[in-house]
């Protein structure tokens, strides 16, 4: 039987609005991770006029939430955002490349022995330590402090962050302080996500109050969660991440975004298997009837997670076959997983196709559910095998 040609819906419209997608997926492709670069611009201008007066930074850390930092961050600079926040000196690097003349922040701050590399990539450390202000401070000159560099306080998330004590020994060191440009302030939530927290109010009060200790520089304390908390916590700069890649990290508070990625894979096999019959490693799954099940190339070396497995009395997670949902039955192995199709038909399934991991269907949140984790993880976790295919209705 001759394989129908892939086809993949474009799930970054409305329901209403989705079409079919030609994702000219070469015929080896066993995957294929399909990106909107135009929802990516989108996404990013929605939230910057959300947010206005107070600017919008994006988040492109960890390959732009596994997108592709290559092509996800020239899609941000044509859309008009100039601020980016890294976590590592090597994604610092590139970020300049991609985007020249851009303001880039390092999360991670400045490492032992690396202030002479960062000072000359022109990018702007994110300090936490009265080590790393001394430090970066050393690069004064007689005329002129050192470089522009942010200061990251802690406001209850007890992770990253200078405490107030130390914050308050930097600003009495006066020669310390007067050889530092710290053109950025800022803290992180711990509880964005829940709107209803009373930690919100908590880390905001606090952060007023140590950002008033530094009145010069710029404040920003809200990501992507914390934007939608309201005006009060956007203060001069919004830093944005998973929800410029569409994702909804809570439920409460939608944000003004749509899906970017699709993640499809290929049906290798569909065979019947009988009552009793176990499928998978460790045969933790056991058919109580006669089951139809299809056999596709995706594993947890594509960032499926093992975690989806489904064993007896167990449910797990699901892909997406034209709008309908088939679970994940047996443990997930590296390159392939297992899924129960007996109740997909008109057509059925058949080796070839291609089946959603993640998709209009089957958003992030739904997947991190399933696998008992969070959407974030979904899309840091995307491996390198699949076909990278990036779509642009602008350009």
């Amino acid at each position: 039987m001759t394989a129908r040609p892939a086809q993949i819906v474009d799930g970054s419209q409305p329901r209403e609005k989705r079409g079919t997608l030609d994702a000219s997926i070469p015929a080896a492709a066993t995957g294929v991770v399909i990106v909107d670069l135009a929802q990516v611009r989108d996404n990013w201008r929605a939230l910057a006029k959300r947010v206005a007066p107070a600017g919008c930074a994006a988040v492109v850390k960890a390959d732009a939430y596994g997108l592709g930092a290559a092509r996800v961050i020239p899609a941000l600079y044509q859309a008009g955002c100039r601020n980016f926040f890294v976590a590592t000196f090597g994604e610092a690097k590139a970020a300049l490349g991609y985007a020249p003349g851009a303001t880039v922040y390092v999360l991670d701050g400045l490492l032992p022995g690396s202030v002479a590399e960062m000072a000359e990539l022109g990018a702007r450390p994110v300090m936490t330590s009265l080590d790393e202000a001394r430090a970066w401070a050393a690069l004064a000159k007689a005329d002129a402090p050192a470089p522009a560099a942010a200061l990251h306080v802690d406001t209850g998330l007890n992770r990253l962050g200078m405490s107030e004590a130390r914050l308050d020994a930097l600003i009495a060191d006066e020669a310390l302080l007067e050889r530092l440009d710290i053109a950025l302030v800022m803290s992180h939530l711990a509880c964005a996500d829940d709107a209803q927290h009373p930690m919100n109010r908590e880390q905001l009060e606090t952060f007023q109050r140590l950002r008033a200790k530094l009145p010069k520089a710029r404040a920003s304390l809200a990501a992507s969660d914390g934007l939608m908390l309201g005006k009060p916590y956007h203060f001069d700069l919004v830093r944005p991440g998973y929800a410029v890649y569409g994702g909804q990290a809570t439920a409460q508070r939608i944000c003004p975004v749509l899906p970017v990625v699709r993640v499809a894979a290929r049906i290798l096999q569909v065979e019947d298997v009988p009552v009793g019959a176990r499928i998978g490693y460790s045969a933790t799954y056991r058919a109580t009837t006669q089951r139809r099940i299809a056999t596709i190339a995706a594993g947890y070396a594509d960032g499926v997670f093992r975690h989806a497995s489904a064993g007896d009395g167990e449910t797990g997670g699901f892909v997406a076959i034209r709008g309908a949902l088939a679970p994940i039955v047996g443990r997930v192995s590296m390159d392939l997983i297992t899924v129960d199709v007996t109740d997909i038909g008109d057509p059925a399934p058949q080796r070839g196709d291609m089946v959603d991991l993640v998709g209009p269907d089957l958003p992030l949140e739904a997947v991190g559910k399933g696998a008992r984790s969070i959407g974030y993880e979904v899309l840091t976790r995307l491996g390198t095998r699949f076909h990278r295919h990036y779509i642009d209705r602008d350009h």
